[in-house]
């Protein structure tokens, strides 16, 4: 595909990429963006949607926080026809869901320019909060290079196998980049030729020498810890007991679904009452097994979630972070949906237009292959 290279001088890897998106803004090439803007206090990011090129200061688009998983804004900012174009800077995870959602007619992609930023992991939102000042700065440095190590980061960021953006509008690489020299930018080919006109850019054919193998480093890292997590995970949770265990401290807040990109259902179940049980049910239960659990329906609010969204979970790890009681949700989603997407040959968010399991009915596609059950 088309690309440029972006020159960094003295290491300002950020106000490069943020130039860019203000051009992008003051050219008339998007008539809006989405895009993380640093706190007043400095302490966070939010999601903001710009129109103003004044206002685009204090925008981060490497933010090494995820306060919200913004394939769930996208969708909201695409349900209805608008004039315009809007361009939304998303993580690779981000990217990944924005796909699957695409599929399943919740994201509508025609008026939208997606800004794909590689990641090379996030903080929790309260522990950079927490951090000082000058902690915080070093933090969102050690992201962009590459540094941040050990159990800093978010737990689904040490074992994402999908640090580079991929099937985005236009890419910024970091990784297979030397960042603090130079950033190369590609384009696909459906803008290359009016994003040149608009930003007065020269675009070739290449692109970064080294970028496959520094991908293909960088995710065999994060593989080795993922199988040592999910397979710790797994000797854990070997039986319907030990996971209904795993989950015994769930309050049935319904975090984990709200944050969810892929939970994206308009009427859901367990927003209805079905599950209002008269007082008198809660009693029979009881008496029939001797003693219930309460809340009660916690498996079933789980089970119900993984049948609707594990072969698209993206791993972006949402539901561990907004978990009130700290349970491992992801971890166990990742840990199920990985075995579904492997025996269905299906990487969500790799192509576009591969259709989703759930969406497809193949007559022998659970047939086992081989010889045994």
């Amino acid at each position: 595909m088309p690309s440029t290279v972006l020159k960094v001088e003295n290491n300002d890897t950020l106000g490069v990429i943020k130039g860019l998106l203000g051009r992008l803004l003051e050219s008339g090439f998007v008539d809006a963006l989405l895009v993380p803007k640093t706190l007043p206090s400095g302490e966070g990011f939010a999601q903001s949607l710009i129109k103003d090129p004044r206002m685009l200061a204090d925008v981060n688009p490497l933010a090494p926080t995820m306060a919200v998983q913004s394939a769930r804004i996208l969708s909201d900012l695409t349900a209805t026809d608008f004039a315009g174009r809007i361009a939304v800077v998303l993580k690779p995870c981000e990217i990944r869901a924005a796909v699957e959602l695409a599929k399943f007619l919740q994201v509508k992609p025609d008026n939208v320019v997606t800004v794909g930023v590689d990641c090379l992991g996030t903080y929790e939102v309260k522990d950079y909060a927490a951090m000082s000042e000058q902690d915080r700065a070093a933090a969102a440095q050690a992201v962009i290079d590459g540094s941040a190590e050990g159990d800093v980061l978010r737990e689904s960021c040490r074992i994402c196998e999908h640090p580079a953006a991929t099937n985005a509008d236009i890419t910024l690489c970091l990784v297979g980049c030397d960042a603090s020299r130079e950033i190369a930018v590609i384009v696909a080919d459906r803008l290359a030729e009016e994003l040149a006109e608009k930003l007065s850019i020269e675009l070739t054919d290449t692109t970064p020498a080294g970028r496959p193998a520094a991908i293909e480093k960088l995710s065999a890292g994060r593989k080795a810890a993922r199988e040592k997590v999910l397979g710790e995970l797994g000797g854990r949770i070997d039986s319907l007991a030990k996971l209904m265990d795993a989950f015994a401290t769930c309050i049935r807040c319904h975090n984990c679904m709200n944050v969810c990109p892929i939970c994206y259902c308009k009427e859901c179940v367990f927003k209805s009452p079905v599950f209002d049980h008269p007082s008198e049910q809660f009693l029979n239960w009881a008496a029939r097994r001797g003693a219930v659990r309460m809340p009660s329906d916690t498996l079933i609010f789980h089970l119900t979630r993984l049948s609707h969204m594990a072969t698209s979970c993206v791993g972006c790890g949402m539901c561990d972070s907004a978990c009130p009681s700290g349970l491992p949700v992801s971890s166990l989603f990742n840990l199920i949906g990985s075995e579904l997407q492997e025996m269905f040959d299906y990487v969500p968010g790799r192509d576009p237009a591969e259709e989703p399991p759930v969406s497809v009915f193949k007559e022998k596609e659970l047939e086992c292959t081989t010889g045994t059950h």
